[in-house]
């Protein structure tokens, strides 16, 4: 019988591979073994899945269908923050979180790859922070600000594919909407903390 969990994984793959005429989404596709077991976590629900109904609204047409499989199955979902008000403050813990579709902790199981989705509410500054793990960002949504390295902050729109190589200093910061991303990461420990650096303030 398909679940939820096997319709979302394969929307997940259905888009990604409509994306594999970018190199990087290649690599990244060539490392994904589709047949992954799926592991039973209980769902669990965060402040920051409220936007996605208006992250819906904003996707654009490419990448609409997989915002609102995401939005029609969020309560089923389990949601995960990996800081808290004491990191950032309450306002961005309340506009801020994730889901792990596959991975060492999602809803089903691969030690090489990693993907899910991030969600932004309005506002918020994701400070530039890195990973050992090699990173793939395609935002589902646009008119997020996205910095990398020491590069000034530059917008990104719906279906763009952003690259960060490991260990490389990456922000983001939302507008007056809120961001939809899908993630994926290879080459490095799979559930890492990210380290954080100076914030170094609106330029």
């Amino acid at each position: 019988m398909t679940t939820i969990f096997d319709e979302l994984l394969a929307a997940f793959r259905d888009y990604l591979e409509s994306r594999a005429d970018v190199p990087t989404v290649h690599d990244f596709l060539a490392d994904i073994d589709w047949a992954m077991p799926a592991r039973a976590l209980d769902p669990k629900a965060i402040p920051g899945s409220s936007l996605l109904d208006r992250t819906v609204d904003l996707a654009s047409g490419a990448t609409r269908p997989l915002a609102a499989l995401l939005a029609r199955h969020r309560d089923q979902l389990r949601w995960g923050q990996t800081y808290t008000a004491a990191d950032f403050g309450q306002h961005f813990v309340d506009n801020y979180g994730w889901v792990e579709l596959f991975g060492t902790r999602g809803h089903f199981d691969n030690d090489t790859v990693a993907a899910g989705f991030l969600v932004l509410g309005p506002g918020i500054e994701y400070p530039d922070h890195h990973h050992i793990a090699e990173e793939l960002y395609v935002p589902l949504t646009g008119g997020t600000e996205w910095r990398m390295g020491d590069a000034a902050y530059r917008m990104r729109w719906a279906d763009e594919v952003v690259h960060h190589a490991t260990n490389v200093d990456h922000a983001m910061r939302t507008g007056t909407e809120p961001l939809l991303a899908l993630y994926l990461w290879r080459g490095g420990p799979l559930a890492q903390r990210s380290t954080i650096t100076a914030n170094r303030g609106a330029e």
